[in-house]
């Protein structure tokens, strides 16, 4: 069934559609002014050698995917969710350097966590420079304000160029990103619609820091289709959920140019036997898998190979989900910031 038109409140897909075509040049721009701040951050990082990146939603998928690039980079890095580390904190984690994400930068458990004080080794990532996470911490701040429409697109890519300044300023050269953020390269979704046009559920698969863009996918989905998604990391996917794979069942792979990405194959032929056509967002530069639904994308890996392969995906969710839902981006239960646990 068709999406209808954003209601007077300037919610829906049309707003969400405007957020995804401005995100590539704020994350571009912000990568530009978060220099100094950043400099900053990676002096604690160094000095301390331990990073807890801590968040909720869709600032927590993009901090796992920021937890593999630090890892790769011999830091010691773990992300957690903000609620978490409030019912079930790790002993110690106040003498790492720590980054509390959050788009808003009022999520009620960060908040909770920050205590109205800030602390040594402390710092936030936001897209809101008036919230109590920049008011209460050193913060690195995204160009273009808060993110209006429901459902994350523009701040998961803000927040990863975020991450991608700090990363530069420990040393790690940050070219391919920005090559890709100045020309981004979008392509042709639609032939993945048709193999996840009558399933009942999508399973996300990947491997590495690309793990955290199926989480986003799967967040995504379930936001804006109202229909079950599961983020399963690739080597967890073999180790027992495909027994429940079936016809009714879609699966997307996405796949970087790193030592991972031979092991698709055997998992889309194990999709195959099972009825599913894979659809596969492909960065590896690897000949397209047979049987598969691919979606070629710039060859990349690490940081780069996100960068390329995250809005393509949301364009194949908003796509999704206006065949599915009515009023997408108009939520029915949840709101853009929780604010309350």
């Amino acid at each position: 069934m068709p999406n209808s038109t954003p209601d007077a409140t300037g919610s829906g897909v049309a707003l969400i559609r405007g957020e995804m075509q401005r995100q590539h040049g704020d994350a571009l721009a912000s990568m530009d002014t978060a220099a100094d701040m950043a400099k900053k951050i990676a002096a604690s990082i160094a000095r301390t050698g331990r990073l807890a990146l801590i968040g909720m939603g869709g600032s927590h998928c993009m901090n796992r995917t920021a937890e593999a690039l630090y890892r790769a980079e011999g830091i010691d890095t773990l992300a957690i969710t903000a609620s978490e580390q409030l019912y079930q904190p790790i002993p110690g984690l106040e003498t790492w350097t720590r980054i509390f994400t959050s788009q808003s930068g009022g999520s009620a458990e960060i908040v909770r966590l920050l205590d109205g004080k800030g602390a040594d080794d402390t710092f936030g990532l936001t897209l809101n420079a008036e919230s109590e996470l920049a008011q209460t911490i050193p913060c690195l701040v995204g160009v273009g304000g808060p993110e209006t429409a429901y459902a994350a697109t523009r701040s998961l890519l803000v927040t990863l160029a975020l991450h991608a300044a700090i990363l530069e300023a420990l040393g790690a050269s940050q070219g391919d990103v920005l090559a890709l953020l100045k020309s981004p390269l979008m392509p042709d979704v639609s032939s993945a619609l048709p193999p996840l046009a009558d399933v009942s559920s999508i399973i996300f698969s990947a491997r590495s820091c690309l793990v955290g863009v199926t989480e986003a996918g799967a967040l995504g989905l379930l936001e804006l289709a109202r229909m079950p998604g599961f983020a399963i990391e690739g080597g967890q996917f073999r180790h027992g959920p495909i027994e429940a794979l079936n016809p009714d069942i879609g699966v997307v792979l996405v796949r970087a140019d790193d030592a991972s990405a031979k092991l698709s194959v055997g998992l889309a032929e194990i999709c195959l036997s099972a009825g599913v056509t894979p659809v596969v967002f492909d960065a590896s530069g690897l000949p397209a898998m047979p049987g598969c639904v691919t979606i070629a994308l710039q060859q990349s890996s690490g940081l780069a190979a996100v960068i390329a392969a995250l809005p393509p995906l949301q364009s194949l969710l908003l796509a999704l989900a206006e065949t599915r839902v009515e009023n997408v981006g108009v939520p029915i239960r949840a709101q853009k910031i929780t604010d309350t646990e």
